[in-house]
């Protein structure tokens, strides 16, 4: 008769795949993060305006067209968000976007110093792409430094 030899249970845990799995992970983020962040460089003018009602902005990303200080137009959708676009190309990725969720919220980015001009032409093209209303993004100002402009206007 043959002797069955009992094995001795291994109490440790092999941590050497979980850590090989951080390893991978940590290299992912490290790529990534950097790609996560808009770099489009706008001198936001200031104002004491509301921001923007946060169940509105939940659902979808908001489509975000950029007016540099040169006046050159950026859009935050297609493949590549960081070098300026045409007015159509603008006009043709705003209208996909705004036919696939009519939802989205619609703003305009644009620099203190850009002419007036093109910030209107911004919105133009984004009305004429289907969007029902266009915001502004600035940067918050101190509420009582807004009053001491509109009185000083009065």
């Amino acid at each position: 008769m043959v002797r069955q030899r009992k094995r001795r249970l291994m109490g440790e845990i092999n941590v050497v795949p979980y850590i090989d799995v951080m390893l991978v992970l940590l290299i992912i983020f490290m790529i990534t993060a950097p790609l996560l962040t808009q770099g489009i460089e706008v001198d936001l003018p200031k104002a004491a305006a509301e921001a923007l009602d946060p169940d509105l902005t939940s659902d979808n990303e908001p489509l975000i067209l950029s007016v540099d200080a040169a006046g050159q137009l950026y859009l935050n959708v297609g493949d590549d968000e960081e070098s300026p676009q045409t007015e159509q190309t603008i006009l043709s990725l705003a209208r996909a976007v705004i036919r696939r969720q009519p939802a989205t919220p619609v703003l305009v980015k644009a620099d203190q110093a850009v002419d007036y001009g093109r910030v209107v032409l911004a919105m133009v093209l984004l009305q004429q792409a289907g969007a029902a209303k266009v915001g502004f993004l600035t940067d918050p100002a101190e509420l009582d430094a807004a009053r001491a402009v509109i009185a000083e206007e009065s």
